[in-house]
């Protein structure tokens, strides 16, 4: 490909691409959700009084994590959904992230959180992922895990 009609092809991308992609900003709709102490509360803040349905959503954390600083979390499901919600119970705010999706989203995420092991906690908790079907279900997955205290990477 010559340079110019690369050039030209990557402005007529830069037009459309940003034209296709819309995202809802969760913290401006939905603040409550940001400052829910429970899973529970910053679902219903996030959601609304919702049945959650065990099915098809598998969250994988690290059984034991050395360190809180950067704990691998991984959400992978097949629904077709509208969006991804990630929730835990041993920060003192339980909302982690939101995604909102379009029709050829993959969910299949992988990112790492921090999460804290205090005195209260004694390390242990879990992460959660609320899957918004366009079927109008809200789909639910969970782990545990434990986070060492002090462990050898602080």
């Amino acid at each position: 490909m010559d340079r110019r009609k690369f050039l030209s092809f990557s402005a007529m991308t830069a037009l459309v691409v940003p034209a296709g992609l819309s995202a809802i900003d969760f913290r401006a709709t939905k603040p409550a959700t940001w400052t829910a102490k429970k899973v529970e509360d910053s679902i219903k803040a996030l959601y609304g009084d919702v049945k959650l349905v065990e099915s098809d959503v598998k969250v994988k954390v690290p059984k034991v994590a050395s360190s809180g600083g950067a704990v691998p979390v991984t959400i992978k499901s097949g629904i077709d959904a509208k969006s991804v919600a990630i929730f835990q119970d041993m920060n003192p705010e339980s909302t982690v992230c939101v995604f909102t999706l379009n029709e050829n989203s993959v969910i299949d995420y992988s990112m790492k959180i921090k999460l804290k092991a205090t005195d209260t906690n004694g390390g242990n908790g879990t992460v959660t992922a609320v899957v918004e079907g366009k079927d109008g279900k809200f789909y639910v997955g969970k782990q545990s895990l434990n986070v060492a205290q002090g462990g050898c990477e602080g």
